[in-house]
């Protein structure tokens, strides 16, 4: 735990500092015993910043780089919106006209907002049903050498799924919907994607310790190797080492850390897009999951629909990944709470700390 506390000693800051020790103190304790819970798991990574009310606290390994999964869509979301401020596509371009024919996959009518709010009608190659042989998750385990590109993963989605409808006829999450705006992106950048990510998002919010699995090396290296990752478990295999891993790409192949990733979230709400571009994303249409909904890239978190105890709370818009990993800006406590669980069997006690922490803001 680490805490921020203003110099001065004026009976106002005096009073903001007091507040922020308590705060960590009660979040430790919620903390410690989340960690004795998770046995050898052992404890997760949470990063809670509010400049305006005197708070920075972390716990767990702070500098640690771990996958962020689903977190990504958000950037790849970002460089949709920067790429359509500077007129180089729209939201409602034809994914096809980009890309060309995606038979099979996506039909010729889907635009690139649908991609990116999941009414696309593409299916979802990471979890989606399958039409025959393993799922996706089942293969990223069992050939863990696997180097994943993503024309391998329209390919699966083309041959081993159908698509889940017509092009705006129902909200459907989707990470091949991702892949393919990460394709838009190259066609229009006319670079890799990951170049694209680096030199839009990364290196000018100074995220030095971000990179694309598999893909690059921290955007600040100047040739220097990363190191591993902490461990990252699909169900009970822990698979931070395993190539397999490339699959995500555009739809979260991020690795960053806590600090990294309450840049991004920081950066969202002031310079990465414009107030048009970042109204749109906040814009929910659809209902993720009961507490969950979606607009363009980002969710929103209505905590009372999880229990009528927690109406009245904040709603907080950002992104969670399958691993337990949150980013989310609470705009009325003006928060940045970032988090990693490792696990995609720990989706149940990160919402429980998201909410604790919740709780503890309003306190202050």
């Amino acid at each position: 735990m680490v805490i921020q506390q203003p110099p001065s000693a004026s009976p106002s800051i005096s009073k903001a500092g007091f507040a922020a020790t308590a705060f960590a103190t009660k979040l430790d304790r919620h903390l410690d015993r989340i960690t004795r819970a998770r046995g050898a798991l052992g404890a997760p990574q949470v990063l809670v910043r509010s400049r305006t009310n005197g708070i920075d606290y972390s716990y767990g390994a702070r500098s640690t780089p771990f996958h962020a999964a689903s977190i990504g869509k958000v950037a790849t979301t970002v460089l949709i919106m920067q790429l359509v401020d500077e007129g180089a596509v729209t939201l409602d371009t034809s994914v096809q006209s980009v890309l060309g024919p995606l038979d099979g996959v996506l039909a010729a009518e889907a635009t690139v907002r649908q991609l990116l709010d999941h009414t696309s009608g593409a299916a979802d190659y990471f979890e989606g049903p399958v039409t025959s042989g393993p799922p996706f998750l089942g293969l990223v385990v069992s050939d863990p050498d696997r180097f994943w590109e993503p024309q391998d993963l329209l390919e699966f989605s083309r041959t081993r799924q159908v698509p889940v409808g017509m092009p705006g006829e129902r909200f459907q999450y989707s990470d091949t919907g991702y892949i393919l705006a990460g394709l838009v992106i190259e066609a229009v950048s006319g670079a890799p994607f990951h170049d694209v990510l680096r030199d839009r998002i990364f290196r000018p919010l100074a995220m030095n310790d971000s990179w694309m699995m598999w893909r690059s090396d921290p955007a600040a290296s100047a040739g220097r190797s990363h190191g591993p990752i902490a461990p990252l478990w699909l169900g009970r295999v822990e698979a931070s080492a395993f190539r397999s891993v490339s699959c995500d790409w555009a739809g979260g192949g991020i690795v960053s850390t806590v600090d990294d990733l309450a840049k991004l979230s920081e950066g969202l709400q002031s310079t990465l897009v414009s107030a048009g571009m970042l109204a749109e994303m906040r814009r929910t249409r659809h209902r993720f999951r009961r507490g969950i909904h979606y607009g363009t890239g980002l969710m929103e978190l209505r905590f009372g629909e999880f229990s009528f105890l927690l109406r009245g709370f904040p709603r907080p818009t950002g992104h969670i990944g399958v691993l337990g990993t949150h980013m989310f800006h609470d705009a009325v406590n003006d928060a940045h709470i970032v988090m990693n669980f490792h696990s995609t069997r720990e989706m149940v006690r990160s919402f429980r700390t998201l909410i604790r922490i919740e709780q503890l803001l309003r306190r202050r």
